[in-house]
């Protein structure tokens, strides 16, 4: 397996526990490794055999726009499983950040890393 990277993605949403946080849009910032096999793109010189990181970032937009979890640990959660759904992929990790949520620190947030990775023959 390989991996497509998308780094300090920038994500508009509703998320938090105070009443406050409820009235109010926040930025979150992701990175994500997504598991694929390259070779197949690479081969032919096309897009439509890997992962568009483009259409990626677009449906994490949408999905964000959309959701208002109380937890970053819900939109981490409901988020990775919708992009393993959509667009097929094995494994993932996923890290969000809510830049401050704590005044002391320059972000809060949580990794997660779920599916099975194969190893590429």
């Amino acid at each position: 397996m390989d991996l497509v990277l998308i780094e300090a993605l920038k994500v508009d949403t509703v998320i938090g526990v105070y009443d406050w946080e409820r009235t109010l849009t926040q930025t979150l910032e992701l990175d994500l490794e997504l598991a694929t096999d390259i070779r197949p793109a690479a081969a032919a010189d096309d897009l439509a055999r890997t992962l568009d990181y483009a259409a990626i970032s677009e449906r994490i937009a949408a999905f964000g726009a959309t959701s208002a979890f109380a937890l970053v640990e819900t939109f981490a959660e409901r988020l990775a499983a919708l992009l393993q759904q959509e667009f097929g992929i094995p494994w993932l990790r996923l890290t969000l950040r809510k830049p401050g949520a704590v005044s002391a620190a320059r972000a809060v947030g949580v990794s997660i890393t779920r599916g099975i990775w194969h190893e590429a023959n």
